[in-house]
């Protein structure tokens, strides 16, 4: 059974139609690049797998759990869209951070929000904040937790911003042009990490422009244009040999 499951995903604002029947599937452990020009709607859809927008039709199912029916999607509470979202994290281009909290208390915040919500914050403090030091210790950040986002470099709060989607043990991970923001000295730093995460076997989503890392990380590749899925397989297979015209001509600019 397929961790994620995707069919027929649209997704239209005004008159323009973003998605177009978006359906695809990954499994425990992979991780899926998808690639295309800006417009080509791979943010819409990573919005759409974080219930960010609301898709007009399709089903999103995680674990053989249906999340998601367009058909019954007024019958979903704000509680059932934050419980949904439990499964996936998101990593923006922009970071995102709160500027008035640390690293170490952006990572703790929704971790801390949801025990309060659960009622038991009290008795989870001391093991969410020892999670969070650590898991910016896996970003190599030890010495920059107690730091504010306005201290640390575009590369450093770009980590922070992964250690924080890791925190609440996402199911998949999530990445919307993890690297754009940054200036190229930097970019090495967060693929270094977005790879050590993919040789752990966590299950990611990244939405890149990074062709390379794309074929040499990512077990399969979608290749998006005008809202569809034009062409998807196995990395190597799509970069370095692609079928669709459209595909050629994308990946001719790289």
């Amino acid at each position: 059974m397929s961790l994620l499951s995707v069919e027929n995903i649209t997704k239209t604002f005004e008159d323009t139609e973003v998605l177009k029947g978006i359906g695809f599937e990954m499994n425990q452990g992979e991780v899926l690049s998808i690639i295309g020009s800006s417009g080509s709607g791979k943010t819409t859809l990573l919005r759409c797998l974080n219930f960010l927008e609301s898709p007009d039709t399709g089903t999103i199912s995680v674990n053989g759990q249906l999340l998601f029916d367009a058909s019954d999607k007024g019958k979903m509470t704000e509680a059932d869209i934050r419980r949904n979202r439990l499964h996936f994290g998101l990593v923006f281009q922009s970071f995102n951070l709160f500027p008035q909290y640390t690293a170490l208390e952006n990572v703790m915040l929704a971790p801390r929000l949801l025990a309060k919500e659960q009622g038991n914050l009290k008795d989870k403090e001391e093991e969410i904040r020892s999670q969070g030091e650590e898991l910016l210790r896996q970003m190599g950040l030890s010495d920059r937790m107690t730091n504010y986002p306005h201290q640390l470099s575009g590369g450093q709060c770009q980590r922070v911003a992964i250690a924080r989607a890791l925190a609440l043990k996402p199911d998949i991970l999530c990445f919307d042009e993890p690297t754009s923001a940054l200036d190229p000295e930097l970019t090495g730093e967060v693929l270094r990490v977005i790879r050590e995460l993919a040789t752990k076997h966590t299950t990611m989503i990244i939405v890149t422009h990074e062709m390379l890392f794309a074929r040499d990380v990512a077990d399969h590749v979608i290749f998006m244009d005008g809202g569809v899925i034009v062409e998807q397989g196995l990395a190597s297979d799509v970069i370095d040999n692609p079928q669709n015209e459209r595909t050629k001509k994308f990946l001719s600019r790289y």
